[in-house]
């Protein structure tokens, strides 16, 4: 479908029967959606036939970029060998099997077990019915409620988007449900006001403390946090957050739960984000990277002392999906794993393409338009602000931050606006070139709107 009459085909068949997340439908429908064709390394490109650099590497998951062709065969050798079975009653797969022993083996000495789903959101969900199932096993069935963050994103099933902490998702569909509460984040710039960011830091983390005495140690099974916030802006905690946190939840026995789903598999240089902070959580939601998008598949990993409750004490745990540990989708998560070890990206991205990206990222705080360019291994965030002098922000965040965005993407350049902060989240493969790119796109971005907006 090239030729303009497919294309112009092609979106009003999307509008007439296609309903999109997030999206305002009837805008959408209006607008027509940008349809895209194929992808190579670090771009993608329309039915129009335009060159976007993915600055997002699609949702944060195309972390080996795209076009290998070596993931697309592992997927068609295990479909003609077995495209389907399930891991009920009793049974497994080879790919699911050795996906279980290769995610271990990277997952740090704790965390010997893993529990397969289709998502991220799936896999928030697991975890919360398996903290709860652990506590009543070990004779704590009071210990039910879950303690996460304002800001935070945790994925749209109702118990994911109940632990998550934007406002717009609780707003439809009555939640959170009962029993997950809420406290601040570590996002210094918007909040810090004039503490630094090492005490601010620690007052962020020990609000987790003064919440357990608030609802008491007894009733809290967990709290959850994404290592780095994804989605609400890519806000890097002050280094004392969380070993503060950490100890927090040993003291009180308080489950940790890392969300691994944005973090893990190299974004921040290393295998997964706790370890990059050096904390040890009790479970961890995964997803996104553990395939680079290839193929949908999620999971939990469940530290020694609770997969040791949950095999020698609970019996059958009575959760999962008919999907759980797809043999297809497991061998493509196998070769992408390979592909990530075999070329040395984790390393690439703490050593390398990490630094070369904070430095050339860095280089946009000297904009008028920026109040912070912060970065973590291939994680970058711009806090845009009126004047960066005082920290004061747009009256209208949202307006700013989506004309950055639209400004870049018709230069050819996908990169994400939560408000008035703009997200990057380039695949692990990207060149020094193609940084320097995204930094002369952004600027150009960051000029227009600028020109436009200032007061």
């Amino acid at each position: 479908m090239s030729d303009t009459s497919s294309r112009s085909n092609l979106a009003a068949v999307d509008a007439a029967h296609h309903l999109h997340p997030f999206a305002d439908m009837k805008k959408l429908n209006a607008d027509g959606a940008r349809i895209i064709q194929r992808g190579q390394g670090v771009y993608i490109f329309d039915s129009n036939g335009k060159k976007y650099l993915d600055g997002f590497a699609g949702l944060w998951c195309v972390n080996i970029g795209y076009g290998r062709t070596e993931i697309a065969d592992a997927a068609i050798r295990q479909m003609n060998e077995l495209p389907y079975y399930n891991t009920f009653f009793g049974t497994t797969t080879t790919p699911a099997t050795l996906l279980s022993e290769k995610v271990c083996a990277h997952a740090g000495p704790h965390f010997n077990h893993v529990f397969f789903t289709n998502s991220g959101s799936e896999a928030n969900d697991t975890w919360f019915r398996m903290a709860r199932v652990y506590w009543s096993a070990v004779g704590k069935p009071a210990k039910k409620a879950v303690i996460a963050r304002r800001n935070g994103y945790h994925g749209s099933t109702v118990a994911g988007a109940s632990m998550g902490g934007m406002k717009y998702m609780h707003e439809q569909g009555d939640l959170p449900i009962p029993g997950v509460v809420h406290i601040g984040q570590p996002y210094w710039y918007a909040e810090g006001g004039d503490l630094s960011p090492e005490e601010f830091g620690l007052k962020a983390a020990r609000e987790l403390e003064e919440k357990i005495d608030e609802l008491g140690e007894d009733n809290v099974a967990a709290f959850i946090a994404e290592p780095v916030q994804g989605a609400g802006g890519v806000i890097i905690p002050p280094s004392t957050y969380w070993p503060e946190i950490a100890r927090i939840c040993k003291a009180r026995n308080i489950l940790l739960v890392c969300d691994e789903v944005i973090c893990g598999f190299g974004r921040l240089g290393s295998w997964f984000g706790y370890r990059h902070f050096g904390v040890e959580p009790d479970l961890a939601p995964i997803a996104k990277g553990l395939s680079s998008g290839y193929l949908p598949i999620g999971g939990v990993l469940v530290s020694d002392p609770m997969a040791d409750v949950l095999i020698n004490q609970v019996g059958e745990f009575n959760h999962g999906f008919t999907y759980s540990g797809h043999p297809v989708c497991a061998a493509a998560a196998l070769e992408n794993l390979r592909i990530i070890e075999d070329e040395r990206l984790i390393e690439r991205v703490r050593d390398d393409i990490g630094p070369y990206f904070a430095k050339a990222w860095g280089s946009l705080a000297d904009h008028d338009m920026v109040g912070e360019a912060v970065s973590i291994g291939l994680m970058g965030g711009l806090q845009l602000a009126a004047d960066k002098s005082t920290r004061r922000r747009f009256e209208k965040p949202d307006a700013v931050g989506s004309a950055v965005r639209n400004h870049a993407l018709t230069n050819g350049l996908v990169l994400r606006a939560t408000a008035d902060r703009m997200l990057a989240s380039p695949p692990l493969i990207i060149s020094h070139e193609e940084v320097d790119t995204m930094v002369r796109i952004t600027r150009l971005a960051l000029d227009a709107v600028w020109a436009e907006m200032k007061p």
